[in-house]
């Protein structure tokens, strides 16, 4: 699948990663990118870059209202870009309660699985197209610090696998990416390494041409995923040592 002429939705795209995601479907040629955020005042300097070519559209992917009108507007899309996602830093045992837990898994894995379920008729019309799904390394291994986003990335990682084989049929590619530490303002406490959101936005779309179904962004991920499959005990005792406050 090329990226020139793709008409593209990203979620979550005024936040860190999803405007780097936009530039680099611009600097693909994308033909067509709507732009989804919750607020789409949020996307007017954005939307300025080319009004022709970025649509702003009001999207909250945990409403199933708002998920349902933005694939009445978006019929044309093609690649379906799910970067919407929050991380509260807590951890399962040291809450008071669970609502950071919940909000984590409403967003990261029920609003991801229905815009899949949304749009899975729209990109079977338009000929299979792709379903590129931002995860986390920390989806394969728990991060104690971060603990119920781990969780709900772990989530996300397994309804990833199971929509890929279920829109197999429909020639529908459906992608995981698994960043380390993102250079963003959530992460900006975090020790390095970090990738670049940019770095992260160009192996999702290079994944995309070259029908990859699972991509590390960036030097932390692949070394992560590399000790999954020699020694992952190690990895889980290394990342226990790192608790909530």
């Amino acid at each position: 699948m090329e990226i020139k002429n793709t008409v593209a939705l990203v979620t979550g795209a005024n936040g860190g990663i999803g405007k780097h995601y936009i530039e680099a479907l611009r600097a693909m040629g994308a033909s067509r990118i709507y732009a989804g955020a919750r607020n789409p005042d949020t996307l007017a300097d954005l939307a300025a870059i080319d009004p022709q070519q970025i649509i702003p559209i009001s999207l909250d992917i945990t409403d199933e209202q708002s998920v349902r009108a933005a694939a009445v507007e978006c019929k044309d899309v093609t690649l379906l870009i799910n970067n919407a996602g929050i991380g509260l830093l807590k951890g399962f045992i040291s809450v008071a309660d669970l609502s950071s837990a919940r909000a984590e898994m409403e967003v990261n894995y029920f609003g991801t699985l229905s815009m899949c379920r949304a749009f899975a008729p729209i990109l079977k019309a338009n000929g299979g197209g792709a379903i590129v799904n931002m995860l986390s390394i920390l989806g394969r291994i728990n991060f104690p610090m971060n603990a119920s986003y781990c969780a709900s990335k772990a989530a996300g990682f397994i309804m990833t696998q199971g929509i890929r084989a279920e829109l197999a049929a429909q020639n529908t590619l459906v992608i995981g990416v698994m960043p380390g530490t993102v250079d963003t303002a959530v992460s900006q406490d975090f020790p390095p390494p970090k990738v670049a959101p940019e770095v992260v936005a160009q192996e999702a779309l290079q994944a995309v041409i070259d029908q990859v179904e699972d991509v590390y962004p960036g030097e932390q991920a692949k070394e992560m995923a590399a000790q999954l499959l020699k020694d992952p005990k190690a990895l889980e005792k290394a990342m226990a040592m790192m608790l909530p406050h």
